[in-house]
């Protein structure tokens, strides 16, 4: 045999080619512990959220001005809804019976303004009054007390209050046009919304046809159905709202009348309109009761008075919340005073009016997903006539 024949002995193997040692081999997923698998997974899922929901409030934050109105009249919506319906029961026309709620309602709301401006009128004068002998009592206070104050240091005080007020005109100035600018806006979003409150009212069922048949057709049944679910959760919420607004307005608006504390009946209004901020609205409006009755007669007055306001406070908290609020939205307590917080940090007072029906329509919609409702509600999956094409199908249904 031929030298040239012979195997070469320095040949590579061709297994060590093919297979590669086993430190080179590529790491897998199955390589990495499971924990840090999970870990990994929901860390990137929350951070596109995460990402998601900062873009979307940043946008809502430069669109407030449209945003905001748009839920109030939602809001509103929700709450003259059933005036709508019991007047077409009655017959009358859909756009007759939204005017007809529309201006009531405005009317409502004028009447109510307009008697409290006069009874904040005629109780100034009075009040005005009593505050300047409370003043009177407070320098008495400061001079016999255990502070001691001579009339020419609290002279001194108000001297040095008076120059603040001078070398800042220009802050003040700033803050007062900001207070109107900001009623400026007040006023246009109450149009807007009123605007908005009777394409709601005329044809909120098609607006809503309209929008879900924008998505892909899979995806139409289950938006329709968790946004219906979320809308249910609204309406219970203003209207419970509502009831239990009333009950706080009139128990501590009859005691301040009770105990003789001037501006009874707007301290009632304020009441009943700061009680849909939950929590911080009832601490606000009850202090305003206690601060009016200390002003107006005296402090055994005002500890009444505080004894009153804790008390309807205990009355919802303990009676009205778990048995009513608890039932029309399913939130926990410590979810709506975080939300409240929450609100109230992003976006002032409308965040904290809107945070807690925000998060109980969430609350339904998620729950109608997460369970698959929409597929046993035959009302969302019911299929196309044959004779119906799927344009026409498509096509939202007039109201």
């Amino acid at each position: 045999m031929d030298a040239s024949d012979a195997p070469r002995t320095d040949a590579p193997d061709r297994s060590t080619l093919t297979q590669g040692p086993a430190t080179h081999r590529r790491v897998t997923d199955a390589d990495l512990p499971f924990a840090l698998r999970i870990a990994a997974a929901w860390s990137w899922r929350l951070a596109i959220i995460i990402a998601v929901v900062s873009a979307a409030l940043w946008g809502l934050a430069h669109l407030s001005f449209l945003v905001i109105p748009v839920l109030v009249a939602a809001l509103l919506a929700g709450l003259l809804g059933p005036v709508v319906v019991w007047l077409r029961r009655a017959h009358v026309p859909r756009g007759l019976a939204v005017a007809i709620t529309e201006l009531g309602f405005i009317g409502v709301v004028a009447g109510l303004l307009t008697l409290v401006g006069r009874q904040i009128t005629a109780g100034l004068a009075q009040l005005w009054d009593q505050a300047l002998a409370g003043l009177g009592e407070v320098q008495k206070w400061l001079a016999e007390g255990p502070l001691q104050l001579t009339a020419a240091q609290l002279q001194t005080y108000i001297d040095n209050g008076k120059d603040l007020l001078q070398n800042n005109q220009s802050g003040v100035l700033n803050g007062v046009l900001s207070v109107g600018s900001s009623a400026g806006h007040i006023i246009t979003g109450a149009l807007i919304a009123l605007f908005v409150l009777v394409f709601f009212l005329l044809e909120g069922e098609r607006i809503w046809t309209f929008l879900v048949g924008l998505l892909p057709r899979n995806a139409r049944a289950a938006t329709d159905g968790a946004g219906r679910a979320g809308w249910v959760s609204l309406v219970s919420y203003v209207r419970v709202q509502v009831l239990v607004a009333a009950v706080d307005a009139v128990g501590i608006g009859v005691g301040a009348a009770i105990l003789g504390v001037p501006l009874a009946l707007p301290l009632g209004i304020l009441v009943f309109v700061s009680s849909f901020i939950p929590v911080v609205g009832a601490l606000v409006s009850g202090a305003v009761a206690v601060l009016l009755a200390l002003v107006a007669n005296g402090l055994v007055n005002a500890v009444v008075m505080l004894a009153v306001v804790i008390a309807v406070q205990q009355l919802e908290s303990h009676v009205l919340q778990p048995l009513v609020m608890g039932r029309a939205v399913a939130l926990h307590p410590v979810a709506v005073v975080l939300s409240v917080a929450a609100g109230s940090y992003l976006a002032g007072i409308p965040g904290a009016l809107f945070a807690v029906p925000t998060l109980a329509v969430a609350n339904s919609a998620v729950r109608f997903i997460s369970a698959r409702a929409w597929e046993t509600d035959r009302a969302l999956t019911l299929p196309e006539a044959p004779s119906e094409s799927p344009r026409a199908a498509e096509t939202p249904e007039s109201p």
